[in-house]
């Protein structure tokens, strides 16, 4: 008994069909997927019509909510620039003026780069998702090296004004080791004569 039965009142949240599998091996669970463009809710075969009505809709806004909250919205190139604004005011006196900030889809080996001599700032489309602080964490990285070449001990002392800079590289580390990467440090400023 695994008919598959579509709700006509129902409906995803792009406009897929919501079908209904009825299972007679299930006995008190009731699961949701996609498959082929529609979304399947399986519950027991023993459900009433109501209760199938009740929780396919439970269960298809439990499957939006759950994919908003894993899909955070794309910050535009204006609101990183507004970002990097803020935390060069908190964390260094506002010394630090990037001239543009940008996502870049060509970095996969390097969380973010700058170049001091025309102040750009580039962030790895990769951060999109993370957790704000690690966003701000690269940023506050990018906007020390518009001030300060290399990671001596001027750019770790200013580092150092930036809170959560240690829990941001930690996090950074576990994506890192999570996709078998090296951990993504290392010198990431524009020289004269190109990328060192």
């Amino acid at each position: 008994m695994n008919d598959l039965v579509h709700h006509e009142q129902l409906s995803g949240p792009r406009g897929e069909r919501v079908l209904v599998r009825r299972s007679a091996r299930r006995r008190r669970t009731v699961s949701i997927t996609r498959r082929d463009g529609d979304i399947v809710v399986a519950i027991p075969a023993s459900f009433s019509a109501r209760q199938e009505r009740d929780w396919a809709r439970k269960m298809v806004d439990q499957m939006v909510a759950r994919e908003a909250r894993s899909t955070p919205a794309r910050r535009s190139d204006a609101e990183l620039m507004g970002m990097a604004r803020e935390v060069s005011e908190a964390h260094l006196g506002g010394r630090a003026h990037p001239a543009s900030v940008t996502w870049s889809t060509r970095q996969n080996t390097r969380w973010g780069s700058c170049t001091p001599a025309d102040g750009t700032i580039r962030l790895s489309h990769h951060l999109q998702g993370m957790p704000d602080y690690v966003v701000r964490s690269v940023m506050m990285h990018e906007l020390v090296h518009l001030l300060v070449p290399g990671h001596g001990p001027e750019f770790k002392a200013l580092m150092a004004a930036y809170p959560q800079a240690e829990k941001a590289q930690g996090f950074l580390d576990g994506v890192s080791w999570a996709k078998n990467m090296p951990p993504l440090d290392g010198d990431d400023v524009e020289e004269a004569a190109g990328e060192s």
